[in-house]
């Protein structure tokens, strides 16, 4: 056994592969890969140099020693939302290809017998199929591509190169899969979209709700309990807006669920 070396992982799934004909998914599975090609090519990455291990609708990619990770967030990932935008304005809702993009770095084994072994491996995966990087997707039916990075990627990649990288645009998350005992803060953005006042209404146990943050980038301070829905209707002294919090009596509108909740 070889040792395991620290690499740059990107983890990539496509939306809805299974809902495609069998036509349809051997036509994306051509177009993903041509598309990543184009992307890499266009900011000077030479994808041949990546290590794969590849799915029916997505990859995972070990990077070499030289790549850099400010390089892959602030370049690469972009251009390959752009041309993913250009490849769908002309393609039914079905036909279109659209990516869940994670982005983590840790120990890796290049020569394990049936993929990578690593717990950064484990990580980079359990990110990209996270429930709240699916619903930001789906919350943006014109993007190519959600973002996340872990929490170590955001600090010490993201927040050093603001003017590249953007740290404003991405929002804080908890990546969450209680049957595999995974919980993990994130950090999350949807490529050329603005995710201020996205409410995010998780579905799985154990996850937090995603609130709006501050222009900062920063998360809000306080608890991330509370009531979030669409329109609150104002009770008393409790001046709340959509996606906010309030603590005491509020009623929801009937539009929102069917009835009036106390």
């Amino acid at each position: 056994m070889r040792h395991p070396e620290r690499r740059l992982l990107v983890c990539v799934d496509m939306e809805r592969y299974s809902r495609r004909t069998n036509h349809q998914q051997y036509e994306a599975q051509h177009d993903f890969h041509r598309l990543l090609r184009e992307a890499a090519d266009a900011v000077g990455m030479d994808r041949v140099g990546w290590t794969t291990q590849q799915s029916g609708d997505g990859e995972l990619a070990i990077l070499p020693r030289d790549v850099s990770e400010a390089r892959v967030i602030g370049r690469f990932v972009p251009e390959l939302d752009r041309l993913l935008r250009r490849y769908n304005v002309s393609r039914l809702p079905a036909a279109r290809i659209r990516l869940r993009v994670a982005v983590h770095q840790g120990m890796v084994h290049l020569d394990g017998a049936n993929g990578f072994p690593g717990q950064a491996v484990v990580a980079v995966s359990r990110l990209c199929d996270a429930q709240p990087v699916r619903r930001a997707l789906a919350a943006f039916p014109d993007a190519g591509v959600a973002l996340v990075v872990s929490a170590d990627i955001y600090r010490d990649v993201v927040t050093e190169y603001p003017e590249e990288l953007r740290p404003d645009r991405f929002r804080r998350v908890d990546v969450v899969h209680p049957a595999k005992e995974f919980r993990e803060p994130a950090w999350l953005c949807v490529v050329d979209e603005d995710l201020t006042s996205w409410v995010d209404l998780p579905t799985t146990p154990g996850e937090e709700p995603t609130r709006p943050c501050p222009a900062s980038g920063e998360p809000p301070e306080g608890p991330a309990g509370g009531i979030r829905t669409g329109d609150i209707v104002v009770e008393g002294q409790n001046a709340v807006g959509p996606g906010a919090m309030a603590i005491g009596s509020i009623g929801r509108d009937a539009t929102f669920g069917g009835g009036t909740d106390r």
